[in-house]
């Protein structure tokens, strides 16, 4: 199935030409489905969850601080000498987060530019190496019981170089393991507290 305007091949269609199979029936809808969506709105979506046994004003003070992300995300560990800078306020709206480090770390930077304390963040992030691109990621955070289920999701415009990635493997499998390892880190991090 290809969509001769837009030059874009389904997963089904890459699927059989790959491994001469299409998967499942379902496989093939979703993958269809997918391609017409994705290809109208030129935008790309991650979105991963987690429930965490600890109110939503803890964890927020945990995503609102770049200072305290060493705990948790998954991308620090990539390159110990990564060099990290830090700009505006310390915690909320303005805050900013530079880093440089080696070619899996690359190059980039955050700032905070929104908080509606404690449900939502909301992140500009732009990446200036190994690819460039400019997306933007929300934390929401939604009390379930004693607990706080927390979602993170970064989306943005579908560049050449994630098109081309995306004919090899899906944003989001690329990114959605380093999201659910972020997750599951501060998870832990909270409980050691």
């Amino acid at each position: 199935c290809r969509d001769i305007t837009r030059g874009h091949w389904s997963a089904a269609t890459i699927e059989v030409l790959r491994y001469g199979r299409a998967g499942t029936e379902q496989e093939v809808k979703e993958s269809l489905m997918n391609t017409k969506s994705n290809a109208q709105t030129n935008m790309y979506a991650v979105e991963r969850s987690i429930t965490i046994h600890a109110p939503p004003e803890t964890i927020f003070g945990r995503l609102e601080n770049f200072h305290k992300w060493a705990d948790w995300s998954p991308w620090e560990a990539i390159d110990p000498a990564m060099e990290r800078t830090f700009s505006g306020p310390e915690v909320g709206e303005g805050a900013g987060y530079a880093w440089k480090g080696n070619r899996k770390a690359g190059q980039g930077s955050m700032r905070i530019t929104g908080a509606e304390v404690p449900h939502r963040l909301d992140i500009d992030i732009v990446f200036l190496k190994p690819f460039k691109a400019n997306n933007t990621i929300t934390f929401g955070l939604a009390p379930e019981g004693d607990a706080t289920r927390v979602t993170w999701t970064m989306q943005g415009p579908k560049t050449l170089i994630t098109k081309v990635m995306g004919m090899f493997v899906s944003m989001d499998k690329m990114v959605g393991k380093d999201f659910d390892k972020g997750l599951a880190r501060l998870k832990e991090a909270l409980a050691e507290s």
